[in-house]
């Protein structure tokens, strides 16, 4: 049995997890730089070492380091969070050889799904719909024409490595390709330590869904529905939300058994995420498997009511899961907003300094996962990440209409945040009808910037304050003149009538 967990991450994450183990009854232990020492994370644990600078490859992403810390202290596991070492095969591996559990899947699975190229050779092995495209990096310039030209322009290369957009780039024309790969390649090998970046058809306006799965140490798998991720900014997911608006029993069914089918290839256990693209024909094809717990896990937890994180605990001990397939059910509808230290007027650049001022919002259907609280730094050293706010209703326009609620009760004051940019995003028709894709915000939102619908914005709510004033003006006036034809020596007193 796992008795004391060192959580080798930051932030809200670090918060969720602590949290899970003090309901198990298990004890938490916390990591921080020096630019965390007062963080949130760290006042929330039962124990907290100092790992290092405020610079995370000292610190949160140093694996030896934190590695030395967990057997000084007597830790039986690790809980990476995501990000940082959550997907370094290397890392997992020095765990398993220390005789320290790492709270998800093994070296092997990680190893085998981390890497694209690999990942989509297996899917295809395995009658995984893939996107058209190579199973391998690019060896010439001359190859990698020949592909493009035979699958059809546009294509996309992407880092075999990758993730969040790094050592992706969009070629609509075949005399863009030379550069492109170069700095794709560039940009994978200062990102992710490895230039190999590949060739696949790009998808016009596709959505993005994703299937959580659970698989234990014993053969057993689950999956716990879907998530649509599509509203993106720099492929970087904003808004996401359980289940798919749009999908179709018959397709849920489909893409969860492709989901099922990629974990089992793989040996995969513990929690993980298979994404997929789905095109305008409603054909879907494998993207990539995250072996992690994902940013947007609590929507699927509200809609099928299992803590993820528990369920990572238990299954790294050797539990075997107690959920069956047929046990889990859609209750209702949840949507998750990312807030983030950024001033979307700047082209979303990153805000920082010091929480001033912290008041979240409450009522039914409304969580708020965070890292911060009033006098937190929002620092320059890490993902500009605050807090994550999820609503749900028993169906998306409830979910919806508390999300709207819940943001317009939101303050935070000392950063700027993009908590007002929700607004516009979940009040546009294409949102508010589900049929939005990936380009959505790239297209709708970002050519407005900088500031034009923000001006927008300012303008009518001058034209309520305007209104307002008039309205005011009105009635002091009313009142003045009812002070006048009112005497002192009335029914109400001197004093009353003012």
């Amino acid at each position: 049995m796992i008795k004391k967990i060192l959580i080798a991450n930051r932030g809200e994450i670090a918060v969720r997890v602590a949290k899970a183990c003090r309901e198990m009854g298990i004890t938490s232990v916390a990591v921080y730089s020096d630019a965390d020492k007062s963080s949130l994370h760290v006042r929330v644990v039962d124990e907290a070492y100092h790992i290092g600078s405020s610079v995370a490859s000292e610190s949160y992403l140093d694996g030896d380091k934190i590695l030395a810390l967990a057997k000084k202290i007597s830790a039986d596991a690790i809980h990476p969070g995501y990000g940082f070492l959550s997907e370094n095969s290397q890392f997992i591996k020095k765990c398993e050889e220390a005789n320290i559990i790492f709270i998800g899947p093994s070296s092997e699975s990680v190893e085998m799904m981390g890497n694209k190229t690999r990942a989509r050779t297996l899917m295809k092995q395995n009658n995984v719909p893939i996107v058209p495209g190579t199973t391998e990096g690019i060896k010439s310039y001359e190859d990698a024409e020949a592909i493009s030209l035979e699958i059809g322009l546009p294509v996309m290369l992407k880092a075999a490595s990758g993730g969040g957009g790094k050592g992706m780039r969009k070629i609509e024309k075949i005399e863009e390709l030379k550069s492109a790969i170069s700095a794709a390649q560039n940009e994978a090998k200062k990102s992710f330590g490895d230039d190999t970046v590949y060739i696949e058809k790009f998808v016009e306006n596709p959505k993005h869904i994703e299937v959580q799965i659970l698989a234990d140490k014993h053969g057993n798998y689950i999956h716990l529905f879907e998530r649509d991720c599509s509203v993106q900014r720099r492929h970087q997911k904003v808004v996401e939300e359980a289940p798919a608006p749009t999908l179709t029993y018959e397709l849920r069914a489909k893409v969860t058994k492709a989901a099922i089918d990629a974990a089992k290839a793989s040996n995969y256990y513990n929690a993980g995420t298979i994404e997929f693209l789905f095109d305008q024909k409603e054909s879907f094809y494998f993207l990539e498997m995250n072996t992690r717990l994902q940013v947007e896990h609590p929507v699927t937890e509200v809609i099928t009511g299992v803590d993820l994180v528990k369920e990572q605990i238990k299954i790294a001990q050797g539990d075997k899961l107690t959920i069956k397939q047929e046990d889990l059910k859609i209750l209702g509808h949840a949507i998750e907003c990312r807030i983030y230290a950024e001033d979307v007027d700047a082209n979303f650049a990153p805000s920082t300094g010091k929480i001033k001022h912290h008041r979240l919002p409450s009522g039914p259907g409304i969580r708020v996962d965070r890292g911060i609280d009033i006098h937190s730094d929002a620092s320059i050293y890490y993902d500009p990440m605050l807090s994550k706010v999820i609503t749900s209703g028993s169906n998306r326009e409830e979910a919806l209409a508390r999300m709207t609620r819940a943001l317009g009760e939101y303050q935070i004051a000392g950063v700027t945040t993009n908590i007002y940019s929700f607004q516009w995003i979940l009040n546009h028709p294409l949102f508010v009808d589900g049929h939005f894709d990936i380009t959505f915000l790239d297209n709708k939102f970002i050519n407005l910037l900088p500031g034009k619908w923000k001006k927008d914005l300012d303008k009518k709510y001058e034209n309520v304050a305007a209104i307002l004033s008039a309205i005011l003006k009105e009635k002091d006036s009313k009142t003045k003149a009812f002070k006048r034809e009112c005497k002192p020596e009335n029914q109400w007193g001197k004093d009353n009538y003012e």
